[in-house]
């Protein structure tokens, strides 16, 4: 959603009543229908404190830390800023737009692989301290444009290696020549950041590996005389309370073997897609029909009508909201809006494809569905981390809502209208 946020305001839909996220979405879907029939998102603002309550609650020993890049909303931005969030940023925008949101510069990280001069420059200009540092071609440049920087070095795992063709940070066996050199050109050390993928199978293992190595570093910089204070675990975190409750499962031990809290040692985390994933919704139009012979091998339990595969035509696709689908990332079925599915129904092998007729763009590629007809509307839930800056690149509009059950316990969280969250404009939603 970058591009909104030249916007001085927004209108945040206050849910009272017993008035739900479907009951808008409805409302703006009747909205199109007397027009362009133009694709949309609709933001629970809610979301993001159900989520922050439920990372207190499972991981309170880790202090949350947003990436910028998951979901560059201003409305979002705003919201976790008031929560007391930290912020990693990877370039000049984000770190200009966390600051234009009153975030202090000592809860911000510069992260980012291979930074420009220009962006380290800009850090050190906005007294910007924390900084990740991948390698030695890094510290040079850090220690030439930011000689006040205090470094995270990042340290490649082996779960992190295996999930990407080029791993990036410096390995154990590597990490004593870094530090020497950065003792040597004056530079501060004060920690270690990592990262576990989501998609890794072994947690234990994973944090056991990374943990263990983590340690290692910092010994070695407490022995160069370096003051290593901060662990950074990175993210990893898909959203799931159970998968966090398994994340905490494996850290908690660990972290009271290698990094207890008398150490006085700060632990953060990353998590991106935990807090705003959930918060999105996207409704989309089909536009275009297509009945084809179908020829996958074998049907899903209740597929009927085994001949005939449909292919449906949606208003966005791959080169809008759903690039990450070009990146190798799946996409999820959605649902048929106003249509519950009964256990007698027919449904038909389906495709889903964008607009553009390229055969890049095809977001969904297999997925059961009841006949649709064009003008029907195709609604996809979770769409929160997707990069939100090709919603605005795709000119969709973008409805906040809150519900007054979960305003209540933001504000009782210290979310005030009148402070932190100044930018916004409270409406009451009207059917």
């Amino acid at each position: 959603m970058k591009g909104f946020a030249d916007k001085p305001s927004y209108i945040i839909e206050l849910l009272e009543g017993g008035v739900t996220l479907e009951d808008v979405i409805d409302g703006h879907i009747c909205e199109q229908a007397l027009v362009e029939k133009s694709a949309f998102v609709v933001g629970d603002l809610g979301a993001l404190m159900r989520q922050h309550v439920c990372w207190q609650n499972v991981v309170p020993q880790l202090q949350p830390y947003y990436p910028v890049r998951c979901n560059s909303s201003p409305a979002v931005i705003e919201v976790l800023a008031s929560l007391g969030l930290g912020f990693v940023c990877a370039n000049k925008a984000e770190v200009n737009l966390v600051l234009e949101h009153g975030v202090p510069p000592e809860n911000i990280i510069l992260s980012g692989v291979c930074k420009q001069l220009a962006h380290i420059k800009h850090a050190a200009k906005n007294n910007i301290q924390h900084l990740v540092c991948e390698n030695e071609a890094e510290l040079s440049k850090i220690s030439r444009l930011h000689p006040n920087a205090k470094l995270l070095l990042q340290l490649t795992t082996q779960a992190h290696a295996a999930e990407t063709s080029m791993a990036f940070g410096f390995s154990l066996k590597s990490c004593r020549h870094l530090l020497e050199a950065a003792k040597e050109l004056g530079v501060e050390v004060v920690g270690v950041t990592f990262h576990i993928p989501s998609s890794c199978q072994d947690l234990q293992e994973a944090y056991t590996h990374a943990l263990s190595d983590a340690r290692c570093v910092f010994d070695m910089g407490v022995d160069l005389g370096f003051n290593m204070n901060i662990l950074d675990i990175g993210g990893g975190f898909t959203g799931s309370e159970f998968q966090l409750e398994q994340v905490e499962s494996a850290i908690r031990p660990l972290l009271d073997a290698y990094f207890s809290p008398l150490s006085g040692v700060q632990v953060l985390a990353q998590p991106g897609s935990f807090y705003v994933a959930s918060a999105f919704s996207l409704a989309v139009n089909v536009i275009g029909k297509k009945v084809v012979t179908r020829n996958w091998d074998s049907l899903a339990q209740g597929e009927n009508n085994e001949d005939t595969e449909f292919l449906y035509y949606m208003n966005e696709g791959v080169y809008g909201p759903f690039s990450r689908k070009l990146l190798g990332k799946s996409i999820a079925a959605p649902s048929v809006h106003k249509h519950v599915l009964c256990a007698d129904e027919a449904v038909y092998p389906s495709s889903l494809w964008g607009p553009s007729l390229d055969q890049l763009d095809h977001v969904v590629e297999r997925c059961l569905l009841p006949e649709l007809s064009v003008g029907d509307w195709l609604l996809f839930s979770n769409m929160g981390a997707c990069g939100l800056e090709e919603f605005s690149s795709s000119q969709l509009s973008v409805y906040y809502t809150v519900s007054t059950s979960d305003w209540y316990e933001m504000q009782e969280a210290g979310v005030a209208l009148d402070s932190a969250m100044k930018n916004f404009s409270m409406v009451q939603y009207s059917v």
